[in-house]
């Protein structure tokens, strides 16, 4: 009877192959069936992933890491799987061409305090509510810092503050240089900056000594040295329970800098009187009480008003400062470039007081402030961007709610873009005839692009080029005997130089108006 039961040899053997046949075809047909393979990447660890991978500069460990796997390619940072994107056509891929399959932002520790969550830039939700948040905001920053703003019955212009600022900080320039010798410029410029800020959102200025707007101001650089694109809270939650400063300040920072805000827009919205538009807070609370009252739109709450005034105060004045840290660097490391500078001022507008129309008649200065965006890269990386749905790039599947950086400092060296991109050269940005070459302008990523390009770019051009042309126009700007400078960023959210001394002194060849 076993006997009978048992199954000969030779058809185990068929079995068996007739089983690996039918697992095979299975397999390739839920092959077919799946949309795309993962990016590739590095082999990481468990638990930290690629963190101990990045160094002090990860944009630069990104772009050896691009020689490998390419311009698209997935890393771990702690637990959490992290798309990195290089390459303009890439990058044109995630932010203009998909730019809706990428328009979210991951949920970070680090920003997570910033106006309790409702920042406009670093909102979770991407949606039909955000897209309004931005409208309103696009249009109250535009009524204030637009030259034809003038016409209006606004009192609070972007020229007008900007211009003043920067004729006072020529006046601290000079005023330290006498007292001191020389003089680290980065507070007296955090100081000019942020106060043209507070001209914008709060109708008023603060003096330099402000005991309260210098622990703002410092609140913001506090900020800055606690946060970086890796913050391990960000990606390994277990870390945010212990008592480190770079996991626990951002709290800190963000709760000051929340407080100085809404105290002053608590203060708007008692003082508001429609018909006198101070400020762009005032221009924010006019448009959500008004104009969309009477329809079923939804519009700003007050919570949401005070979240975008902090978005438009965080980021109005740390991009312009930085820039202009760096920009009276490279002035005194290129001596020979600041020159030309002043030629070019004196030749075609001398001493008077520069506008904003000014930048078409100065095109050296304006491909000096590009080339500053471009070779600093000072912004190494956008902020962190997370799909909205399931999405493909350049032919790999990218799940839903993938957390992307944006390497826009290998966008702004790439051998493929620019001639010698470690060599700082101004004169690339003109063409043939000395004019700016804006389509090579455009290429330049500091602002990002897109649908989450930062709202200030306007206006953070306008800045800098007045504080530039005012300070050259009037001062002539030294390294200090025997002093050593270098051009080697200290990492960060926004990457600041190493800190150096100059001198500024009086330009007694300047031009005549």
């Amino acid at each position: 009877m076993i006997l009978d039961m048992a199954i000969a040899p030779g058809e185990v053997t068929t079995s068996l192959i007739i089983l690996v046949m039918v697992f095979i075809f299975v397999r390739v047909l839920g092959s077919k069936g799946r949309k795309q393979v993962s990016p590739p990447g590095p082999w990481s660890f468990p638990i930290i992933g690629n963190l101990l991978q990045l160094g002090d500069h990860p944009y630069l460990t990104f772009i050896e890491m691009r020689k490998k796997y390419g311009d698209v390619f997935l890393i771990k940072l702690g637990m959490v799987p992290v798309l990195v994107v290089n390459g303009m056509e890439m990058v044109k891929q995630v932010l203009l061409k998909n730019g809706e399959h990428f328009a979210g932002r991951p949920n970070m520790h680090t920003f997570s305090f910033l106006a309790e969550g409702k920042s406009l830039s670093f909102s979770v939700n991407y949606g039909e509510s955000w897209k309004l948040h931005k409208k309103i905001a696009s249009n109250a920053l535009r009524t204030f810092s637009k030259a034809e703003a003038k016409s209006s019955t606004c009192s609070c212009l972007l020229e007008e503050h900007v211009t003043e600022e920067a004729a006072e900080l020529v006046k601290v320039f000079a005023e330290l240089t006498s007292k001191n010798g020389s003089f680290d410029p980065r507070n007296a410029i955090t100081c000019a900056v942020a106060n043209i800020v507070c001209a914008l959102c709060f109708g008023k200025r603060y003096d330099h000594g402000d005991k309260e707007f210098l622990r703002i101001v410092k609140t913001n650089d506090d900020l800055l040295k606690a946060s970086s694109a890796a913050n391990p809270a960000d990606f390994i939650p277990c870390f945010r329970c212990l008592p480190l400063k770079i996991i626990n300040a951002p709290r800190e920072f963000y709760r000051a800098f929340n407080q100085f805000v809404a105290r002053h827009v608590q203060d708007h919205l008692t003082t508001y009187d429609k018909d006198h538009m101070r400020d762009i807070t005032d221009a924010l609370i006019s448009t959500c009480h008004n104009k969309y009252a009477t329809t079923k739109t939804a519009t700003l709450n007050d919570d949401e008003i005070i979240s975008t005034v902090n978005d438009v105060f965080g980021a109005g004045f740390e991009t312009v400062s930085t820039c202009l840290y760096w920009s009276f660097l490279y002035l005194v490391f290129y001596p020979e470039i600041q020159t030309r500078i002043q030629e070019e001022i004196d030749g075609n507008i001398g001493l008077k007081s520069p506008r904003f129309e000014d930048r078409k008649v100065l095109p050296y200065t304006e491909a000096f402030i590009n080339e500053i965006f471009r070779h600093a890269s000072f912004i190494p990386f956008t902020i962190p961007h997370c799909t909205t749905a399931d999405t493909t790039l350049n032919g790999y599947f990218i799940p839903r709610k993938t957390c992307t950086f944006i390497n826009m400092y290998q966008v702004n060296h790439d051998e493929t873009i620019w001639d010698n991109p470690s060599l700082f050269s101004p004169e690339r940005f003109l063409n043939e005839n000395k004019e700016l070459n804006k389509s090579l302008v455009d290429k330049v990523l500091i602002f990002g692009m897109g649908i989450r390009k930062c709202l200030g770019e306007d206006i953070a051009r306008n800045e800098v080029f007045i504080f530039i042309v005012t300070v050259l126009q009037q001062l002539k700007l030294e390294k200090c005997p025997g002093a050593k400078m270098d051009l080697k960023p200290t990492y960060g959210l926004a990457m600041k130089p190493t800190p150096y001394q100059l001198r500024a002194e009086p330009r007694s060849e300047a031009g005549t108006s």
